[in-house]
């Protein structure tokens, strides 16, 4: 089968197609015949060697992808072959043809989402639900502001918070971008490169701030995220690209706090309450993931290239 292959740490170009055996299923495991793979932030990171935890080399990247069940080995009772699945991860890996997976990485996949949606599912959908439910207390009728909405965590944390009942203040950085957001249904969408953006969302709160801020790029914004919340509010960090200083008297004063989260560091029973809360979403069609650009797996290193240019609205995933 074809896969790409990580042979030494460095640039896109590392991404390399190659030849590798099919991997076959033991006890507790299935492969899926994928038809598309989910490109994520953090596979960069690893590619590049500059993430704190890296695989052994060689290795094929990706753990997010949708397909059919190939093979299930011994004590697999819950899939069979030819069953629609996304998948949570990978033994393998996923930007492949073929990936071998644990039973509990694999979930149903419905008719009404295509194995391309499905490829977009795992780490953003996974990452929101952490960030917003779990680790953000979100609560029906409070204010949220997404900063860099655009990308697959802020989208489906978007469709997350407009399930909820709350007041979906975005941002963006592109009319396009802006203009995907008014689709999915955000109640205040403003431009991330206007000076005074901040000022802009307190006069949209009525100078009272925002109860939860989602941020995705701490490095950039969150000395102004500190000055927009309101008594109690809550920042939830998920993404950031380097050190930043912040005035800590601007929390004192609001009684307000800053988590970090990572969406593997989710406790086994915080894993399955978000898998059915999220798999009801994709049921009933109040989730759905958006897919901005499908790229031949042959052409992985130009995803990657694409994905941390930012330019994307919505997910990158590779087509098989």
């Amino acid at each position: 089968m074809k896969a790409i292959r990580v042979t030494s740490f460095g640039a896109p170009e590392v991404l390399t197609l190659s030849d590798v055996d099919t991997p076959k299923p033991e006890s507790g495991q299935v492969t899926v015949r994928l038809h598309a793979a989910g490109v994520n932030p953090v596979e960069t990171y690893i590619r590049s060697g500059s993430y704190a935890k890296l695989p052994e080399l060689p290795y094929t990247p990706g753990s997010d992808g949708a397909g059919v069940i190939e093979e299930v080995g011994t004590g697999v009772t819950d899939f069979e072959k030819g069953q629609r699945v996304w998948l949570s991860g990978s033994i393998s890996g996923t930007y492949a043809e073929v990936a071998l997976c644990a039973q509990d990485h694999v979930h149903p996949l419905g008719e009404m989402i295509s194995f391309s949606q499905g490829a977009a599912i795992g780490v953003a959908y996974l990452t929101a639900w952490r960030a917003l439910i779990q680790a953000g207390r979100a609560k029906p009728g409070e204010s949220v502001l997404i900063h860099g909405a655009t990308g697959g965590v802020g989208l489906a944390t978007l469709q997350m918070a407009r399930n909820l009942g709350m007041t979906v203040l975005t941002t963006g950085g592109s009319e396009e971008g802006r203009q995907l957001l008014y689709d999915q249904g955000a109640d205040v969408i403003m431009d991330h490169h206007t000076p005074d953006y901040d000022k802009q969302i307190l006069e949209k709160t009525h100078g009272v701030g925002v109860n939860l801020i989602i941020e995705m790029l701490a490095n950039m914004n969150l000395a102004k995220d500190t000055t927009m919340l309101a008594r109690f509010g809550r920042i939830i960090v998920i993404g950031s690209r380097g050190p930043v200083e912040i005035n800590a008297r601007e929390l004192m004063i609001r009684d307000a706090e800053i988590r970090g989260v990572l969406g593997g560091n989710m406790r086994p029973e915080e894993r399955t309450s978000a898998l059915a809360g999220m798999q009801a979403g994709f049921a009933n069609g109040t989730l759905a993931p958006v897919v901005d650009e499908e790229i031949p797996l042959s052409e992985a290193a130009r995803a990657h290239e694409s994905i941390m240019s930012g330019s994307h609205c919505g997910k990158i995933v590779l087509s098989m």
